[in-house]
């Protein structure tokens, strides 16, 4: 192995994104401490459509449930939609294996239009992985709307956040090769 393999669950329908704009700061913040191999895995690019068994799952689909089962870390990124994670990100994860997630480290990162969206950290992502038995990284990240220009992130506090997360991270996180 040449790295921590990384897999991040993108939940945002829209490329470029704020999500997946954070997620590009985390993986530079974390690819600057330890060395890793990182695969996105972008929900709504996946086609689950009515897949709702994963002896259903074409392929390309199994495969990404696969990347998500095996990493030695697991970014769940969202963009918050009505107080919560959008339905085509859940489905995702309405496919992995029950067991698949135990004490598997989860990084929680989110975007929302404001700092109240910020909950969705700890009132819809912390009990989904819960039910996983997944260990979801104490420190996890929420940028707004106003964090940003474009997709790129700018907000100074928010950088210095996922260096904290990042840093805290790496306690829980397997020794790489």
């Amino acid at each position: 192995m040449s790295g921590l393999r990384v897999a991040v669950v993108n939940g945002s329908p829209s490329q470029p994104s704020k999500t997946v704009g954070l997620v590009d700061v985390i993986l530079e913040t974390l690819g600057g401490l330890v060395p890793l191999e990182a695969s996105r895995i972008d929900v709504y690019r996946l086609g689950l459509g009515g897949t709702s068994e994963r002896s259903d799952a074409p392929p390309k689909v199994e495969a990404a449930l696969r990347s998500a089962e095996e990493a030695d870390l697991l970014i769940a990124a969202t963009p918050v939609f009505r107080g919560s994670y959008p339905g085509m990100f859940k489905q995702f994860f309405d496919l992995v294996e029950q067991y698949a997630l135990v004490d598997k480290p989860v990084l929680l990162a989110a975007t929302g239009g404001g700092d109240h969206h910020a909950l969705v950290l700890e009132h819809a992502l912390r009990p989904l992985f819960g039910f996983f038995q997944a260990l979801t990284l104490p420190v996890g990240i929420f940028a707004s709307s106003g964090d940003f220009d474009g997709t790129v992130l700018l907000n100074p506090r928010v950088h210095g956040r996922i260096q904290i997360a990042v840093e805290s991270a790496i306690r829980f996180l397997p020794a790489t090769a």
